[in-house]
């Protein structure tokens, strides 16, 4: 079979997607799920599109080609807001010469694109290769993953999954989970011509920022994975007062509290409130953990030498892709809930990292194309056809 894409419909699928605003919030990408329903559902692939919220969907697509593994090309349909500082137009796609400028473009329509390639080249050369495709393209992944949460909460059992993210289509097989709690600091009103009188919340703030700090310095830091490097915990979030001539008797902290894969989110939980509890003996701070703000998830992992990753190494390198991998991404990403559901995945995508969320945000035709062949050649090295005679 010929994994060639149509460059042409590739960055022709990649235009009309950009011009589709999913910015999220509010994130809106129903445009873009009827739009890979039209590409797909002539292939013979059935079509299904449920909404977790009103226009919040995913869409899914399966092509069953025979006995054999079950496979899911996943990623998402929603982009970062556009912001400013641009020097193209964001929101209609601009080519110069290689790259194509506009919002998503990187992060993650590119992907979105090169796996629509992908199944219609799988779709059309079914003799080489056995088992279900799915295309599973989902909402909110820029926020908290409502989508994913969503799809894998009861979807079919999936063995593999490749995730589309931009890795300069080199192999990801880990990434970093976050866990962000808000963190009331109390203390005791007063006059601010008499501030003895009461107990300045946004001074034990002050303190107990310290103590978060020098705990991540003496031990969250020295927590480490070989693929993602190490755990973190900051404050990235303060505010506090409520006049200007009274004594604060309230300071709220966001935490920042990055998990490696391996620890456990429910004793990341337990290390803060026991922080929290020192505090409070030690200096007579009164703090509490008020609530979580929804992140993408937790940390996660496949292993270097699962058959997934083996392929997926093999189909990089025969890409030419000059350090295939294994990597780790620092941050985090839908990959977890499919691994969650029992799948195997790895996350593999056309763009730099670094040119996302970005003004000027662009992929490459190359890097594009690329993308649509190492899809296509995983398939084919997990999925082969059967034998028969």
């Amino acid at each position: 079979m010929s994994c060639s894409p149509d460059i042409n419909r590739l960055v022709s699928d990649l235009a009309e997607m950009i011009a589709m605003p999913s910015e999220n919030p509010p994130g809106h990408e129903t445009e873009v799920a009827r739009f890979v329903a039209r590409e797909l559902e002539p292939l013979g692939f059935e079509i299904a599109i449920a909404e977790y919220a009103p226009d919040r969907p995913n869409i899914s697509a399966t092509l069953r080609n025979g006995p054999g593994p079950v496979l899911a090309f996943n990623t998402h349909m929603d982009t970062v807001p556009v912001g400013s500082g641009w020097t193209h137009e964001a929101l209609r796609m601009t080519r110069e010469g290689e790259r194509l400028y506009g919002r998503g473009a990187c992060d993650c329509k590119g992907s979105l694109a090169s796996m629509l390639e992908a199944a219609r080249i799988l779709a059309t050369s079914r003799a080489a290769w056995s088992g279900t495709l799915i295309a599973v393209f989902v909402a909110d992944e820029e926020v908290s993953s409502q989508g994913a949460r969503f799809y894998t909460r009861d979807c079919p059992a999936i063995d593999f999954a490749i995730i589309g993210e931009p890795t300069s289509n080199a192999v990801f097989t880990a990434h970093k989970g976050s866990l962000r709690p808000i963190v009331l600091v109390e203390g005791v009103t007063a006059h601010s011509g008499t501030p003895e009188l009461g107990r300045n919340a946004i001074y034990d703030a002050g303190r107990l920022m310290a103590r978060i700090e020098a705990h991540h310095g003496g031990v969250i830091r020295h927590i480490t994975h070989p693929l993602v490097g190490n755990a973190s915990l900051c404050v990235t979030r303060i505010g506090g007062g409520k006049a200007d001539n009274v004594v604060p008797d309230a300071c709220e902290l966001l935490l920042d509290r990055r998990l490696v894969p391996g620890e456990d989110e429910e004793a990341a939980k337990a290390d803060i409130l026991a922080l929290l509890e020192r505090a409070r003996q030690e200096e007579g701070i009164v703090a509490k953990v008020t609530g979580y703000k929804p992140t993408t998830g937790g940390a996660t992992q496949t292993a270097p030498d699962a058959p997934l990753s083996v392929a997926a190494l093999a189909a990089a390198s025969a890409a030419d892709i000059a350090r295939p991998g294994p990597f780790g991404f620092q941050g985090a990403c839908d990959l977890v809930h499919f691994r969650e559901a029992g799948a195997s995945g790895v996350v593999i995508g056309p763009g730099d990292l670094a040119n996302a969320h970005k003004p000027d945000e662009f992929v490459t035709i190359g890097e594009l194309a690329d993308a649509t062949r190492i899809y296509v050649d995983i398939v084919c090295r997990l999925m082969p056809p059967m034998v028969t005679g």
